[in-house]
């Protein structure tokens, strides 16, 4: 798969256009010595939002899954890959014409379900919460390099903290091997293999990106990648 023109510009692409959304998060201001001595009134409490971790539930992962492995994302994502496929004509065994369009359809479709398969199988066994959760930071570099860091860590345990997902770093590669030796001509191999699972991977860092940047709401379309979870959707007091 020559791929490599075409998802390192889109990367690149999004990470510069990528501009940081206006931002407002209220803040309690400590009360002036003088104006609390002159006012009668008591100050009313201020509110903190609380950014108490919540694990998603079994239904929540369950949904998140079978949207992500099975619902339009991966189909247009299919798609799209295997027009490249077909303009680059990869693999060449597979020729040209409808029938190898839908062949190689088929196929990147079948890569992203085995994907996001492992992926869910080895979080839950290893209690891994793999939903991306927005930076509550500020800035580009900051909030692009979250993206790109969570692409490789997942929330464990009650309290929500970061490990290392191996679901996230095994799971590209399990489907690109699948199909390799499953379904490719046979002259291609593990290296074959490790280099698609490459873009896989980057594709995925692709997509940690779009929900940070490009989240706009709770009813939004990009919003549905993780089906209306009030643990994807922003914490509160992160950005909106």
């Amino acid at each position: 798969m020559m791929m490599r023109r075409i998802m390192l510009p889109i990367l690149i692409i999004v990470g510069l256009l990528a501009s940081p959304r206006a931002e407002s998060q209220s803040v309690a201001d400590s009360p002036d010595p003088s104006s609390s001595a002159a006012s009668t009134t008591p100050a009313s409490p201020v509110m903190v939002p609380s950014l108490i971790y919540i694990r998603p539930t079994r239904s929540t992962r369950l949904r998140n899954y079978l949207f992500d492995s099975f619902g339009p994302y991966p189909i247009v994502g299919a798609g799209f890959v295997a027009g490249i496929n077909q303009a680059y004509d990869t693999p060449p065994e597979w020729k040209q014409g409808a029938a190898a369009y839908g062949r190689r359809l088929g196929s990147n479709f079948g890569i992203a379900a085995i994907s996001g398969t492992t992926r869910y199988a080895l979080a839950e066994a290893l209690r891994e919460d793999t939903l991306y959760y927005r930076c509550e930071c500020q800035g580009v570099f900051p909030r692009l390099k979250h993206a790109v860091i969570s692409t490789f860590t997942a929330r464990s345990g009650d309290d929500g903290h970061r490990v290392f997902a191996f679901s996230a770093l095994v799971s590209p590669y399990a489907g690109t091997m699948t199909a390799v030796y499953a379904w490719y001509p046979d002259r291609f191999g593990a290296k074959d293999a490790f280099r698609m699972g490459n873009y896989n991977l980057l594709a995925s860092i692709g997509g940690n990106i779009g929900l940070e940047f490009f989240y706009s709401g709770p009813h939004s379309l990009l919003h549905r990648i993780h089906l209306d979870s009030a643990h994807a959707a922003p914490a509160p007091g992160a950005n909106p």
